[in-house]
């Protein structure tokens, strides 16, 4: 703190340290007396140096010619005010408001009425309180387990500590947890079921409190065997069902596959039908090649008995007016006539000339 210039100013509040929580208000006293000799206009000056020491020090608010400017600081705009609304009553003291942790810091009051010349420093601390604590089981709530209950808080500025009651039954805490009844974790070896009941954390700072309950229930050893045995079973069976479907999708797969296969051999493999005109001429041809060796005298009994086995269904005549029959000739005529007889090549199936 800077020495008094003179006798006649004096800052009558003491340096201080003060602590609040964060979102709430805090005070930073300066009073002040003045003598005859303070003649001088009246400047009030607050200044902040920053917890960090890496930020030179801020005025946030300021007094001067009887007007208050307080639009200095940014982060503590809007936030800042003095106290009293008559200054040169001897109080220049301030209200800082929604504290921040980024509030955290050293405050100085500086005053002068000249001759008079005065500064004293305020510490501000800014913790959180603790809120949002969980109370939970960390473990199988079963008898002959071990398993630890645990509390928690979201938030809260440190040093935190811890209190553990039971709230129902006896109300007594089980001898064994005595020793941790002050801290976050309790563990619990080999429980029974006297560990069951409700229970209470309550977690604490310099600043505020914040509690939990816990409803601890301390069961039999549940079957686990059959459980295991019963996730096997169900797992097996799943995998049996998947292989039944993939089965059953390969084979309708393979049955498709095949008849397509089968309707495809079979329009490649069956020939084109036979031409009827073809097989006759064919027919007809055979035996005009005999016919060449034969006289006219045989020739027109052999006509008789070898045109007659022709097969009917290898003709197909076209239609005739039914007016107008057909004339036919017999061999031997054809002979008188002069007609010679000639052969005509016949053709097997694949199209080749015999």
């Amino acid at each position: 703190c800077s020495p008094d210039f003179t006798r006649s100013l004096s800052i009558t509040t003491p340096e201080q340290k003060i602590e609040k929580a964060k979102g709430e208000t805090a005070y930073l006293p300066c009073k002040f007396t003045l003598s005859p000799e303070d003649q001088g206009p009246l400047d009030i000056e607050w200044l902040i140096s920053p917890s960090d020491n890496q930020q030179v020090d801020r005025v946030i608010i300021l007094y001067s010619g009887d007007k208050i400017y307080d639009d200095y600081y940014q982060d503590l705009k809007g936030r800042v005010h003095f106290t009293s609304n008559d200054l040169n009553s001897g109080d220049a003291s301030i209200n800082v408001t929604n504290l921040q942790l980024s509030d955290i810091g050293t405050y100085q009051c500086k005053v002068k009425k000249a001759p008079g010349v005065a500064n004293k420093k305020v510490l501000l601390t800014v913790l959180v309180k603790p809120s949002g604590t969980r109370c939970f089981v960390d473990g199988s709530e079963e008898i002959g387990n071990d398993f630890q209950l645990k509390c928690e808080p979201k938030e809260g500025s440190l040093p935190l500590r811890y209190e553990w009651q039971k709230l129902s039954d006896s109300q007594k805490m089980p001898t064994p947890w005595l020793a941790e009844m002050t801290s976050p974790v309790i563990s619990v070896k080999n429980a029974t079921s006297e560990y069951s009941g409700t229970y209470s954390c309550t977690v604490q700072n310099r600043v505020g409190s914040d509690q939990c309950l816990l409803r601890l229930d301390v069961v039999p050893p549940s079957n686990r065997a059959g459980t295991i045995a019963g996730a096997i079973i169900g797992t097996l069976l799943a995998l049996v069902l998947i292989s039944v479907i993939i089965f059953c999708c390969r084979k309708k797969r393979r049955e498709k596959k095949y008849e397509k296969e089968v309707h495809h051999d079979i329009r490649e493999d069956v020939p084109p039908p036979k031409s009827r005109t073809s097989t006759a001429r064919s027919y007809i041809g055979s035996n005009h090649s005999s016919l060449g060796s034969m006289s006219p005298s045989n020739m027109e009994g052999y006509s008789k008995t070898q045109y007659n086995q022709v097969p009917s269904e290898d003709f197909e005549r076209t239609p005739q007016s039914p007016s107008l029959a057909p004339a036919k000739v017999a061999a031997s005529n054809l002979s008188r006539m002069g007609a010679v007889p000639v052969m005509i090549p016949a053709q097997s199936k694949d199209g080749s000339i015999v």
